[in-house]
């Protein structure tokens, strides 16, 4: 495929893997299995397709709360090994790549917690890359994030606020505008105003199929469906 589309970032909604578990007669955490593969795939075809960020939102605040201990463990033991092998497999230190997690996760299951120790050590063991970028947003809400950052301006004292000074201000500040949105699991709508800020001026491209489904084929067609678009960023 050719890679000179002019994409600069990419975020994903990944929906839709516990419908595809209950389709198929299974329990939920075998569509959270079958999820991560496609995390891995995904990410090694936009390394490979050279696009230089790419954001996935693998679970929100809410999706924490509301399910079970058992699932949340199981999830938490997926990201360890997204944490692990599947960044290994990407060989940040040849391929110059930047991992990052974002979200209340520190909060949520604390700041010792194995899961904490061990992404701020992914993190920190690749925060000097810079070719490219892979975000895993994690127990993370984009209301809450625009909440935090209008919070730390009114603390900093500002009487005036910029544009800047918002972008500044959010978790996701070091992140480029999202050029691309791909939501799968067939249900066409924003979520948790997900980085609102940075998808501003986003296209959006919407398919029926569930995450665990959505490979490197079907990633290929969301990037060759954007490449055929006229941006006209409002205008």
């Amino acid at each position: 495929m050719d890679t000179n589309l002019g994409i600069k970032h990419v975020a994903i909604i990944a929906d839709g893997n516990r419908r595809w578990a209950k389709g198929k007669g299974l329990p939920s955490f075998e569509g959270h299995r079958e999820g991560e593969q496609r995390f891995r795939e995904i990410s090694r075809a936009a390394l490979e397709m050279k696009i230089p960020f790419l954001s996935i939102w693998a679970l929100s605040e809410d999706n924490i709360a509301k399910r079970s201990k058992f699932e949340i463990d199981f999830i938490l033991s997926l990201l360890e090994n997204e944490l692990t092998e599947s960044l290994s497999e990407l060989d940040p230190n040849k391929n110059e790549v930047r991992f990052r997690l974002i979200g209340r996760w520190k909060e949520i299951f604390g700041e010792n917690s194995p899961i904490s120790r061990l992404a701020a050590d992914s993190m920190q063991k690749t925060e000097k890359n810079d070719k490219f970028n892979l975000t895993l947003l994690f127990g993370y809400d984009g209301k809450k994030e625009m909440a935090a950052a209008i919070q730390k301006i009114i603390e900093s004292g500002k009487k005036k606020v910029e544009e800047n000074d918002i972008k500044n201000a959010l978790w996701t500040a070091e992140l480029p505008p999202v050029d691309l949105v791909i939501r799968t699991g067939g249900e066409p709508h924003w979520s948790g105003g997900f980085m609102m800020w940075h998808t501003a001026n986003s296209q959006f491209y919407f398919t029926d199929k569930f995450w665990p489904d959505f490979g490197k084929a079907e990633f290929n067609e969301a990037l060759l469906d954007y490449s055929r678009r006229t941006r006209r960023l409002g205008s």
